[in-house]
């Protein structure tokens, strides 16, 4: 105790000694600030000369201390344009003149406005660089503002990261459009010698004369091996849209109901020849989710299939579905099939993995649950799978709801399934079909061929097929897209435009096959789309359509919705 009264002869109480801390702590931090050689520092008085100049400011600016304080205004070591262009968009915004001095730098501090602006910096030799600036206005005890602070850091590299996000976006927006080319392209090359190949293919296989058993079983080879690289082609061409993000869904309310009865009619065959028993429930009144028709369609047709395919011999396939909350409905399958792990099932959406199955003899690519996944999520549903090895596995959607739809009964839809008519119904048409592939040409004009009052006309350029268009009349025109010259599209508005030859619907004829081609096809005026290889029953029942449309003198009245 004495000498700890020696040592403080006047002790100070608790209160007093945190007070002198916290004094010398704020001390400590001030100085700490000014002279920070991360931040300028810059004081001014009520006039904006420069009263304060830290460390930071040198190192950034160049100047020393003593050789602005007291003789410049931070507004001299701005760029003066960039000082004139805020001058006058603040005396825009403000309406009122603002002079392009430190006036224009503290206008807003100046009315208690919290303020930040980004100018050009000038330094002592010459340099410039960007400055993000805060300025705030001092004040005394009575309010009024005895100066103004701005605190300053360099921008450059924010600056250097921008531009460099800007260049690397660029970049990835042009290689995408370069991607979508491609595919496009890519499309069209492979969908061109497929249409030869299986077009010529349907016509053996429906022809009249009797082909023998191997050739009969030879034909039959050809369809389905050609159908099945169309597939292919069409998956990878599906998976490549969706990861460049360019994958366009029609989003409206669809008839679950009715899709799951056309998928049921068209999956019963496959589960026929597999002996596969099949169980699909049906709805007591229409059921609408919001989705794409066509994608909805194309997942239930894949976990169908893979529920068959990968089910055991006179197994069986259920579909159910449940109320799984007040704004979804739930669709389930259910196979009898082996089953997957827990290390399967971890690795069942990955692209191209088919989980062992390469050597199954089974047929597939590994991507069909890879584009269901994703078809399902961009549409809002949510997908998921439940699996016991040795008992099968449960693949269920949780479809987003719909509230079902008012058709407006003027509009008429011509089904997708529709039947051509009988040969002796059609009366005598003529038909112009404009194409510059000789292949092509030769298939359509042995399908017309087959049914009698019908008679074709051919162009091979789209300027020969105008011509004709205007001479001739035909009810119906069949028009390829990518055409020497005049493209399809633009042949379609010069017959739109003109009064003699708008009314006769045009139907493309083409192998652009992504849906943004399908798109912009039907939104430049086609009556239909159809895309190569073409299927000759649907190619009939278009034909068909069209020949009706056209006979019912609704041309001149625009185009009917068709659903496709």
């Amino acid at each position: 105790m004495l000498l700890a009264a020696k040592e403080t002869p006047y002790p100070m109480n608790s209160a007093a000694l945190r007070a002198q801390e916290a004094l010398l702590k704020t001390q400590a931090l001030g100085n700490a600030i000014l002279n920070s050689a991360t931040f300028s520092i810059i004081a001014t008085d009520e006039k904006g000369i420069i009263q304060l100049f830290n460390v930071g400011a040198e190192r950034m600016l160049g100047y020393k201390a003593e050789e602005v304080v007291n003789r410049i205004s931070p507004s001299d070591i701005h760029d003066h344009a960039e000082v004139m262009a805020r001058a006058l968009a603040l005396s825009k915004e403000f309406s009122t003149p603002i002079s392009a001095g430190f006036g224009s730098l503290a206008f807003k501090a100046s009315r208690g406005i919290e303020d930040s602006y980004e100018l050009t910096y000038i330094s002592k030799d010459g340099g410039r660089f960007p400055a993000l600036v805060s300025i705030t206005a001092l004040r005394d005890d009575d309010e009024a503002i005895i100066g103004y602070l701005l605190i300053g850091t360099d921008n450059s590299v924010r600056k250097q990261v921008e531009a460099e996000l800007l260049q690397a976006k660029a970049a990835a927006e042009k290689a995408n459009f370069a991607k979508s080319d491609f595919l496009s392209n890519m499309s069209h090359e492979l969908r061109s010698p497929l249409n030869a190949i299986l077009g010529f293919a349907q016509l053996m296989d429906s022809d009249k004369v009797q082909l023998t058993r191997d050739q009969k079983s030879n034909t039959g080879h050809i369809l389905k091996a050609g159908w099945y690289l169309l597939d292919l082609i069409n998956e990878i061409l599906d998976l490549a849209l969706v990861e460049s993000g360019k994958m366009q869904l029609s989003q409206e309310p669809t008839a679950l109901d009715r899709v799951l009865l056309d998928c049921h009619s068209m999956i019963e065959p496959q589960a026929r020849s597999q002996r596969i028993a099949m169980d699909v429930c049906h709805f007591e009144q229409p059921c609408y989710i919001q989705a794409d028709h066509t994608r909805v369609k194309q997942v239930l047709l894949n976990l169908l299939s893979n529920a068959i395919k990968y089910n055991r011999a006179g197994g069986s396939v259920s579909v159910t579905c449940d109320q799984s909350s007040a704004s979804r409905i739930r669709i389930s399958v259910t196979d009898t099939g082996l089953g997957l792990s827990p290390d399967k099932l971890a690795q069942l959406f990955q692209p191209f993995n088919r989980l062992g199955q390469e050597s199954s003899g089974q047929e597939g690519t590994g991507i069909g649950l890879v584009m269901t996944k994703r078809l399902v999520e961009l549409m809002g549903g949510i997908i998921g799978v439940e699996s016991t090895v040795g008992q099968g596995s449960v693949f269920w959607i949780d479809w987003l709801r719909a509230v079902e739809p008012d058709l407006d009964p003027a509009i008429e839809e011509f089904p997708d399934d529709a039947q051509a008519s009988p040969a002796g119904d059609v009366a005598q048409h003529t038909l112009l079909y404009v194409e510059d592939n000789p292949a092509n040409l030769s298939l359509v004009e042995q399908l017309i061929a087959r049914r009698p009052g019908l008679h074709l006309l051919s162009a091979q350029d789209a300027v020969v097929g105008i011509r004709i268009a205007r001479e001739r009349l035909p009810a119906v025109i069949l028009m390829d897209i990518n055409l020497p010259g005049i493209s399809g599209i633009n042949a379609l508005r010069i017959l739109r435009e003109d009064p003699v030859t708008q009314h006769i619907p045009v139907v493309a004829v083409s192998a652009n096959a992504m849906p943004y081609d399908i798109r912009k096809g039907l939104e430049a005026g086609f009556f239909r789309y159809l895309t190569k290889p073409i299927r000759v029953d649907a190619f009939m029942a278009v034909l068909d359509a069209a020949i009706e449309y056209a006979e019912s003198g609704l041309g001149g009245a625009g185009v009917r919705k068709i659903r496709r």
